[in-house]
């Protein structure tokens, strides 16, 4: 098949969004597909990406990018490849384009809902007198751009109830975004590069490291952790938090650690290179996280696959990935994360069982797995809303 991907975001951007349209280009072509991604520019894009075709954008609200002019040449390009389907990843600028595209030229739509726009309506609305129009006018537009697709998927059975909720009526398949297990679990342990980079964020031999990956933003609930862990780290000298990423947060994060006194015991080693996020999980000893606008969990996987156990609030996302007792912990109250932190950072033998468990219980999440899953859906998409005859060509 010749695959379509519309997408605001994408590498090098470092985000949930841009890991999966990333994945669903390497593991379909994998399969044997062509597989062509449609995007906004970025200062940190390479000029050598096969297959990956950018257009302008402008920065946009929390650190994302929207495209302001899709050149009519471009449109002549696409039209001119010969697509089988179009799947978008965003409701706005790409996505609208892939959706008129679609349209066109007369071939399945297929759209991924991968963001809760109503958790993220603080970074547009500053007043909150009008917080409920703008969570309102969010589920709108998620509502009537789900329901124009031919076929939904998202990542979760969380995110699939929600949008039931919200009255999408399209069938809404659900597959799991995968992790490349390769940079993740085949080489834990064994980088040379890993004594100077502890060296150099302060983590002394023998310290043991709490680990937050994500973004410094409101609705990921960073601060909520660093006062649970106000007087945990005031009395254990040997313990660091090592928070990686950056985020409109990241500054009034910063100056909290300092009030709650534990700014000395809290490193903030700021946003790092997609191909380099690997390390960071190696040098932790337990993944925690507090975040209930999670819709597919990825760091939580690659946490996993890092053999790292997992510390995190209690989130429907998390069903079936962090399994509570075997490879991490959930928790809902302060006391339960401290008494499942601490004993896995003074039992060496559970804190390995842990381990082996979390490598363990993300072997499933292959990329192969995830590619035929999604090629199965759009064969099923094109066999449903179009002519029969169209499938003859996808062989």
């Amino acid at each position: 098949m010749k695959i379509g991907l519309f997408s605001d975001t994408y590498y090098p951007q470092i985000n949930g969004v841009a890991t999966s349209v990333l994945m669903h280009k390497k593991f379909l072509e994998m399969l044997g597909h062509r597989v062509y991604v449609f995007t906004t520019t970025d200062p940190g894009a390479s000029g050598q990406e096969p297959g990956v075709f950018r257009v302008k954008s402008l920065p946009f609200a929390s650190s994302r990018r929207i495209g302001i002019f899709i050149h009519p040449k471009t449109i002549q390009f696409i039209r001119g490849l010969g697509l089988d389907v179009i799947h978008t990843h965003t409701e706005f600028s790409l996505g609208m384009m892939g959706r008129a595209l679609a349209k066109i030229l007369k071939i399945p739509f297929v759209h991924t809902y991968h963001t809760i726009y109503e958790n993220y309506t603080h970074y547009i609305i500053k007043l909150g007198v009008l917080e409920p129009a703008a969570k309102k006018l969010a589920r709108t537009i998620s509502t009537r751009f789900c329901n124009s697709a031919d076929q939904v998927i998202v990542p979760t059975e969380k995110v699939r109830s929600l949008l039931l909720s919200y009255r999408v009526r399209k069938d809404i398949g659900v597959i799991p975004t995968p992790i490349d297990v390769s940079r993740f679990g085949g080489t834990v342990g064994f980088s040379p590069e890993l004594p100077e980079l502890r060296a150099s964020l302060g983590i002394e031999a023998g310290d043991k490291v709490l680990l937050y990956i994500g973004r410094m933003a409101k609705e990921k609930n960073v601060d909520q952790l660093l006062r649970h862990l106000q007087g945990y780290l005031q009395t254990k000298e040997r313990v660091k938090l090592l928070l990686v990423g950056d985020g409109p947060e990241r500054k009034r994060l910063e100056e909290a650690a300092e009030e709650y006194g534990i700014g000395h015991r809290t490193i903030f080693a700021g946003e790092v290179l997609w191909d380099r996020v690997s390390l960071y999980y190696r040098m932790g000893d337990v993944f925690i996280n507090a975040s209930q606008s999670e819709t597919q969990g990825i760091t939580y996987t690659e946490a996993l696959a890092s053999g790292l156990p997992v510390v995190a609030m209690a989130d429907p996302c998390l069903e079936g990935v962090v399994r509570h007792e075997a490879n991490g912990f959930v928790f809902n109250e302060q006391p339960d994360f401290l008494r499942y932190i601490d004993t896995l950072l003074t039992d060496p033998h559970l804190q390995e069982r842990m381990s082996a468990e979390a490598r363990r219980s993300v072997s499933e999440l292959t990329g192969i797995r995830f590619a035929k899953d999604v090629e199965g859906l759009y064969r099923e998409t094109i066999t449903r809303t179009y002519m029969p005859a169209t499938s003859e060509k996808l062989s």
